[in-house]
């Protein structure tokens, strides 16, 4: 898919045609469009097709006039009942006219940055300093935002700790820290690209651009430590949450345990009151010629049992 945007009075409006200062977006693109894209801008085809590898990683790259800059997005992914959290690959082409995105799919972030650019009606595409760092700033605050997510999600999985006995909730939790580790990878690449831009080597940067660039970076760096500190909470909690569910599987095991032995008691004493053989106390008092000897035997053993439980309730094993 393409789409051109054109700034008109501080505001991202779809355009028809390609002409200076305009901004190309590019969403799985097709070869027919890469070769349009890649003719009439006369980029070199490398950029175009770099972000099209979905393991490519944060980095930038300049070849004569054309700057390439590739950032990692986050990607929420749908899996069953819950959400899991990816990144992708998006590359920013900036030419000495234009400037060109390319992105796997038609990611949300592209949406978020235009509202985010037209809410203060300021921008101008004939500035790709100021386009890049904006939008490198969406994506910042798009981290943070599903980080953010995560933590509600991480107290929710807490809550239910003590009542865990099923390996539902572990993989959902297993599923969160596989998130927080593509989150923190991707992160960390993206800091590096900050730090070559700060450089001055690929871009030169205006006072302005420069304070600009600062926040990014503290942005970036107040995600980079959220990912961490979420991926330490996890962790711990997931370490928890095995010790909980081995507690709740010893804690029934223990009350199975006693009442297994409970019962046992007239099982053995019946049984042995079952036997065709002369047994023990059956020609003595109370026993011998009594109509009751059934009953007395019976409540020899409700002693025995409630005696037992007794003991197996002080002790905490029921």
């Amino acid at each position: 898919m393409l789409r051109i945007y054109g700034s008109e009075k501080g505001l991202l409006v779809p355009v028809e045609d390609l002409k200076e200062h305009t901004w190309v977006c590019l969403f799985n693109p097709t070869d027919k469009e890469l070769q349009y894209v890649e003719n009439k801008l006369k980029i070199f085809p490398e950029f175009l097709r770099y972000p099209l590898d979905e393991e490519e990683r944060p980095r930038i790259e300049k070849e004569e006039q054309q700057i390439l800059i590739i950032l990692r997005v986050p990607d929420p992914i749908s899996s069953g009942f819950y959400v899991r959290y990816e990144t992708l690959p998006v590359g920013i082409i900036l030419t000495e006219e234009n400037i060109v995105t390319v992105c796997l799919k038609e990611h949300p972030i592209f949406e978020e940055f235009i509202s985010y650019m037209n809410k203060y009606r300021n921008f101008d595409l004939s500035q790709p300093v100021s386009f890049i760092l904006n939008f490198f700033l969406s994506i910042t605050t798009l981290y943070i935002k599903f980080l953010r997510h995560m933590d509600r999600v991480i107290e929710e999985y807490e809550e239910r700790l003590f009542k865990a006995l099923e390996n539902e909730e572990f993989l959902k939790m297993l599923s969160l820290e596989k998130s927080l580790t593509y989150f923190n990878t991707s992160l960390q690449g993206n800091d590096m690209v900050l730090i070559k831009l700060q450089s001055g080597r690929y871009l030169r940067l205006t006072e302005e651009e420069e304070e600009l660039l600062e926040d990014v970076q503290i942005e970036n760096k107040q995600a980079i430590e959220m990912a961490r500190i979420f991926t330490d909470i996890l962790t711990n909690t997931m370490d928890a949450y095995a010790s909980i569910i081995n507690n709740n599987v010893n804690v029934i095991m223990k009350f199975l345990a006693s009442m297994a032995i409970i019962i046992s008691i007239p099982t053995i004493v019946y049984s042995l009151y079952g036997m065709n053989i002369p047994l023990p106390l059956q020609d003595l008092p109370p026993f011998k010629h009594t109509p009751h000897a059934f009953y007395i035997v019976n409540i020899i053993v409700l002693v025995i049992c409630i005696l037992l439980f007794i003991i197996f309730r002080k002790k905490k094993y029921l």
